[in-house]
């Protein structure tokens, strides 16, 4: 009876047998182990965001200056875009299940080690490694949802997998914040522990062995490629804070980015065995799907990177009720998550996705009409009008990326998935923190020239130290309220052009094409997968 009611761990390699079986077949408690599966890649997302709010803290407790404590984050994001692109090789050669309990298990490490790091050297350190463990578990996560579970049910897969994904970027301050205020900094590392360590054996009881295969790995290409995501990375990392171009660190990473990538592209089109495959290049939807995850990266990513500094120092929300604000937008997302996954095969998935484009520019729209005078209530709509048109393109989207691909590649296309969001979050929070600069000044001086003779004088600190003490107060008020109006126009102007590359990027949707019915099926060589 016992035997009926606990699983069996499934042995290191599958026999030759159950190799012919579709792994959907032979999964166990299908529902437990999608838990299992969520909890890792929740665990994972949440990472990206929730160490951002304990920075200040963390400069403090190791001694950091502002300037280096951002590499607590910077290496983060370096390990992980390094890493991701290898992510199908490593799966294929040594085990998808290994790896993706190898990635787990080195997480819940690196993640003891970062709470417990006593130098910002140390911190850094086990960020990396942290990273490079993080970038396995998102592209593994999702391939093993779309095996575990039969074609006809891809669609609610990827609903339930893209919760997490879309939901984890935006709990992850608010849970940071509430461990750090709380209890302590470290905590935001600590919390790992034990959703880790569920996790890790819900997936070592449940998670059936897959099909290995001996594939040459690319060094150069995987070199080129590393390389030049590295320095694109550390680029747009620490490009607004040097200046940008007038730095020659910048040109330099510049250089090296352009180099390499433009080597391993050469590259990736010429070689006999490339780090990526060309027949799954060769595929219109992923290419598209792409494009695709560019602009889901720069729309959400970059719009809340924005909205805790704005609503926390224009508007002086505390930093508790910006996280709950913003989480609302968890709320659209759910909403339209499900309602994706119950139309998908009863309308045309590519009306879904540009039906969320035009609602996620909408909300930006909306978020370009507000004030300074505004109260919780816009914030609130806003968010939950962009959750809904993110939540319908991330799902078909998804599904119709991994529809027309082999079974074989799907971690591989997993992995550039994931990798291109990233890469998107990455440009668009450098473009818009950088324009939002230029923007405030710009503003500024264009307010200042707008302002009554009266006040004009006010402004000007040869005129004003003739007022004295008066005088200086009064200057320090004008110069205030320039400053927050200045900021505002900075902020409506970003709010713009993000709505302009949500617009621009619907003709996108007409290079998709819905599932064949001959869509590629697994072959008996990748029932294993």
């Amino acid at each position: 009876m016992a035997s009926r009611s606990l699983p069996r761990r499934p042995a290191a390699a599958a026999l030759p047998a159950d190799d012919m079986i579709p792994l959907h077949e032979r999964v166990r408690y299908r529902g437990l182990l999608t838990v299992a599966v969520m909890g890792a890649s929740i665990m994972q997302i949440l990472d990206t965001t929730i160490a951002n709010v304990a920075i200040p803290h963390m400069q403090s407790a190791l001694g950091a200056t502002s300037e280096t404590v951002t590499w607590v984050l910077t290496s983060y994001i370096l390990a992980s875009a390094i890493a991701m692109p290898i992510t199908g090789w490593l799966a294929d050669r040594i085990g998808r299940r290994e790896l993706f309990l190898a990635a787990i298990a080195g997480f819940i490490v690196a993640s003891m080690a970062c709470g417990a790091a006593q130098s910002l050297e140390q911190m850094v350190a086990f960020r990396f490694l942290q990273g490079i463990f993080a970038a396995f578990i998102g592209p593994l996560s999702q391939s093993v949802m779309l095996d575990i579970n039969p074609p006809e049910r891809h669609a609610r897969a990827m609903s339930i997998w893209g919760m997490g994904i879309m939901i984890g970027p935006i709990l992850g301050p608010v849970l940071g914040g509430w461990l750090t205020e709380s209890a302590n900094w470290r905590w935001v590392f600590y919390v790992n522990l034990p959703v880790g360590l569920v996790t890790l054996a819900l997936m070592w009881a449940l998670l059936p062995a897959m099909r290995r295969t001996s594939r040459k790995f690319d060094l150069f290409g995987f070199s080129m490629l590393a390389l030049g995501l590295a320095a694109l990375q550390l680029m747009l990392d620490r490009g607004a804070h040097l200046d940008w171009f007038d730095s020659i660190e910048i040109w330099i990473e510049l250089g090296v980015a352009t180099a390499c990538l433009w080597m391993f592209f050469v590259h990736l089109f010429t070689a006999r065995a490339p780090l990526f495959s060309r027949a799954m290049l060769a595929d219109r939807n992923l290419v598209t799907a792409m494009g695709f995850m560019i602009v889901i990266g720069i729309v959400m990513f970059a719009s809340m990177a924005l909205l805790p500094p704005m609503l926390q120092n224009l508007f002086g929300w505390p930093v508790i009720d910006t996280g709950l604000v913003l989480a609302v937008r968890g709320v659209g997302i759910l909403a339209s998550m499900w309602v994706a996954g119950q139309l998908l095969g009863k309308v045309d998935a590519r009306w879904l996705v540009g039906t969320g484009l035009a609602i996620a520019a909408y909300s930006l729209w909306q978020m370009s009409h507000w004030s300074l005078a505004m109260g919780m209530q816009p914030v609130i709509v806003s968010g939950l009008v962009q959750g809904l048109g993110m939540g319908l393109i991330f799902i078909p989207l998804n599904t119709m990326a991994f529809a027309t691909i082999a079974p074989q590649h799907r971690t591989d296309g997993s992995s550039l998935l994931n990798l291109l969001r990233s890469l998107g979050a990455s440009v668009g929070i450098s473009v818009v923190t950088t324009l939002l600069g230029i923007n405030i000044q710009t503003s500024h001086q264009d307010l200042a020239a707008h302002v009554t003779n009266s006040s004009v004088a006010l402004i000007d600190p040869s005129t004003a130290d003739r007022f004295g003490v008066v005088g200086d107060t009064a200057l320090a008020m004008v110069n205030a309220e320039i400053n927050r109006q200045a900021a505002m126009v900075a902020y409506i102007d970003d709010f713009w052009l993000m709505m302009w590359v949500t617009l621009l990027s619907v003709p996108l949707v007409l290079l998709l094409r819905p599932p064949r019915a001959g869509a590629p099926k697994a072959s008996a060589a990748d029932m294993g997968h």
